[in-house]
């Protein structure tokens, strides 16, 4: 009895002991091994033959996060035609280059000097560097001829603003378009007619440059004693505001009356700051010997039309 038990639990434990083990033994070759022992061993395939074909191993970056991953791109024809599209546009480049400063060159060999446009630095109009182009000496007196054109297109705006309201109070619309003009004429004349040629005589010592200067600032001057005092000539003088006008208009409306007074001195300030600049300037025009270098080549001149 004691075997049997011990057979029978050890059947139950190992039920897949091999049969011919087990009738070993126990001695009997169809003894029943528990609810999982089969009588039939033949049915059941032999392990070999179920074992599945092995996976092949994985690469050695795996399991690598940071590892890369060659991934072609172009093929090599198309890198070569990209080469091609590349050398093109450098000789191209290279080639705009020379042409650039060739150019550069040949203005440098002419004397024209090529100016870039810096200034106002929020929408560059015109070129002005008093720091680095004008010498010390005379940086001084060209900011204060800066000062002037400056001072210029103040009183030529407050004008606008003095017209304008003398306009809306009752006034002709003729003088509105009058200070318009006066505006859009005389910011850029000033600039190109009197300014520049003062920048570029303190630049390179030229006595036609200060000739120029000279000429068109002296009527410069003259405008501005003009409409600071706004005789009834044009348009009874109220497209300007000086002080005429100021006194005959204080009377009939204060407020426009106030602004063509500071339109007058507006004017009377540009008048003698201007005076001054061209004082200074004509000073060192003499002492420099500029005044007879221009004299020599307007006999030069005078001797050429006559031959």
């Amino acid at each position: 009895m004691k075997k049997r038990l011990i057979r029978s639990l050890y059947n139950n434990f190992f039920p897949y002991q091999d049969s011919t083990t087990r009738g070993k033994t126990s001695g009997q070759s169809n003894f029943g091994g528990g609810a999982f022992y089969t009588t039939n061993p033949g049915s059941v395939p032999a392990a070999t033959n179920s074992r599945l074909s092995p996976l092949p191993p994985e690469p050695a970056d795996f399991y690598n996060p940071t590892a890369t991953v060659d991934i072609p791109l172009d093929s090599t024809k198309d890198l070569k035609k990209k080469e091609k599209e590349l050398q093109a546009k450098e000789a191209e480049l290279r080639k705009r280059e020379q042409e650039v400063k060739r150019k550069e060159e040949a203005a440098a060999r002419a004397g024209i000097v090529l100016d870039e446009k810096n200034w106002p630095p929020c929408f560059p109009l015109i070129h002005h560097d008093i720091a680095n182009e004008i010498p010390i000496h005379l940086q001084r007196l060209q900011y204060v001829a800066f000062t002037t054109l400056l001072g210029l297109t103040l009183c030529l705006t407050w004008n606008m603003v003095a017209v304008t309201t003398a306009w809306i109070r009752g006034g002709d619309a003729t003088i509105w378009f009058l200070a318009i003009i006066y505006f859009i004429s005389g910011v850029p004349g000033a600039y190109v007619l009197w300014y520049r040629p003062l920048y570029r005589a303190f630049r390179t010592e030229s006595a036609l440059n200060f000739g120029w200067f000279f000429l068109f600032y002296l009527l410069h001057i003259g405008f501005c004693i003009f409409a600071a005092v706004a005789p009834p000539v044009v348009f009874k003088g109220k497209s300007l505001a000086g002080i005429l006008p100021a006194i005959d208009l204080v009377g009939q409306h204060v407020l426009v009356g106030i602004f063509y007074f500071i339109g007058f001195g507006l004017f009377c300030l540009e008048s003698l700051l201007s005076i001054w600049v061209i004082q200074q300037a004509y000073m060192y025009f003499r002492g420099s010997g500029k005044a007879a270098e221009m004299k020599r080549e307007a006999a030069r001149g005078a001797m050429r039309a006559a031959l």
